[in-house]
């Protein structure tokens, strides 16, 4: 049976790739790689992710960019996304909270904050499906409730 967490890898180095797979082996997810800024834009149709690893430092487009796209995008903008950086000026940190991260992490890549971030997000998903069926139920039950 696959798994319902869907994690998209987005970096333009392949060790950085494997190392961040091999991390995720503790999770339970499915997980795609994508090379470039306009990939990771075409696998996310294509994979339909939750989450993106994303590298802030990639061809075609930038994290920061493709954050902003998909964050515009009503169709994606629930997708969560954790960049990847080794930026760690203020000004790079303010710019991913700008084009819309849900949170990031410093390279070299910890792999035990990676894991409790990745666990945190998928924790933070699980509660907001639950809110929204929450939510419509009330909906429905005050739709048949007599005035």
């Amino acid at each position: 049976m696959a798994s319902t967490n869907r994690i998209l890898i987005a970096d333009d180095n392949q060790p950085n790739r494997e190392l961040l797979e091999a991390y995720l082996t503790e999770v339970d997810c499915d997980v795609e790689h994508a090379v470039d800024g306009q990939d990771t834009l075409a696998k996310v149709q294509s994979f339909r992710p939750n989450l993106i690893l994303l590298d802030v430092m990639m061809p075609k487009l930038s994290g920061f960019e493709v954050c902003q796209k998909l964050k515009a995008d009503p169709a994606t903008r629930k997708i969560m996304v954790l960049m990847v950086t080794a930026l760690n000026e203020a000004g790079d940190i303010e710019r991913a909270v700008q084009a819309g991260t849900n949170d990031f992490v410093s390279k070299p890549v910890n792999k035990l904050e990676l894991l409790s971030r990745v666990k945190t997000m998928f924790r933070v998903m699980d509660l907001e499906d639950e809110n929204e069926r929450l939510r419509r139920y009330i909906e429905e039950m005050e739709k048949g409730r007599p005035r």
